[in-house]
């Protein structure tokens, strides 16, 4: 989601939400005011993108008016703009306490998605660890979960769907880097994974080859044959699909590729049935 639609939606919050403060080193000289006066004042500064003083306005009408109805709807606006200052662990540590003192808000369903865009934002490469990776898909589907029908699930289900993507991504990295060390057992574990735990993503038509290609370096010939059934019959038309039917045709002989080349319908879809059931 784009951050102006993001934007929009924190400033929706303006009659809703809110968040917790934090104990900072820097904090405005106390003059104590009218709660909507400090409130307003942080508004103004989120409309001009001075987050860091945003914040501090937000965090003065807690310390100030803490049982306020201004201090819960600024709690969250804190949030936010430790979200766009790139604050993401006050961010996440700040909505993560408005859940829990408000979690029958109207405003929780944002409060949720804000953790777990906050996650998604700090998502590394494959080649790099994947915490956040996890958090912020644990973190979306939490959204999808206990807010199916907001505003914020659809956008929850596609990042979902890029977290998933990343995490099978690494498995393969993984899985690809123990196959040429040799290392077959530990590849085949990774392959697996993504073959069960991320059926859905792109990387699920490769994961089965490599599978392929691991039983028959292991001489597990098998084996091997009924991933390639199970590749063959939900990929038929992948370029992974062909290179493990050569790769099969190749060092198993014609009887490796006979199950394979079965043209009934019917004995096709069993034999994938009990490969599925008995490899995975």
């Amino acid at each position: 989601m784009k951050k102006s639609i993001f934007f929009l939606m924190a400033m929706a919050l303006v009659v809703t939400s809110g968040c917790a403060s934090r104990n900072k080193a820097k904090k405005l000289a106390y003059l104590e005011r009218p709660a909507e006066i400090i409130y307003l004042e942080g508004f103004d500064r989120l409309g001009k993108h001075d987050w860091s003083k945003a914040i501090l306005h937000f965090d003065d009408v807690e310390r100030q008016h803490p049982y306020s109805e201004w201090a819960r709807r600024a709690m969250l606006m804190s949030a936010y703009a430790s979200y766009e200052s790139g604050k993401y662990d006050e961010a996440v540590a700040s909505a993560g306490r408005f859940v829990a003192l408000h979690p029958g808000s109207a405003s929780a369903p944002y409060a949720y998605y804000l953790i777990g865009i906050c996650h998604f934002e700090q998502i590394r490469d494959v080649g790099r660890d994947q915490g956040k990776t996890t958090e912020a898909l644990n973190a979306l589907r939490q959204v999808l979960r206990r807010f199916p029908n907001s505003d914020y699930a659809r956008d929850a289900r596609l990042k979902i769907d890029l977290t998933l993507d990343q995490l099978a991504g690494k498995d393969m990295s993984v899985g690809r880097y123990y196959q040429r060390k040799g290392n077959t057992l530990a590849a085949i574990n990774r392959f697996r994974n993504v073959a069960t735990q991320y059926q859905t993503t792109a990387h699920a038509p490769e994961a089965l080859h490599r599978l392929v290609e691991s039983y028959v370096r292991l001489g597990i010939m098998q084996e091997a044959v009924q991933v390639a059934a199970v590749l063959g019959y939900n990929y038929p038309g992948s370029e992974w699909y062909e290179d493990s039917y050569r790769l099969l045709a190749k060092t198993g002989g014609p009887n490796a590729v006979a199950a394979l080349d079965e043209t009934d319908p019917e004995k096709r879809k069993n034999f994938f049935r009990r490969s599925w059931n008995r490899l995975f």
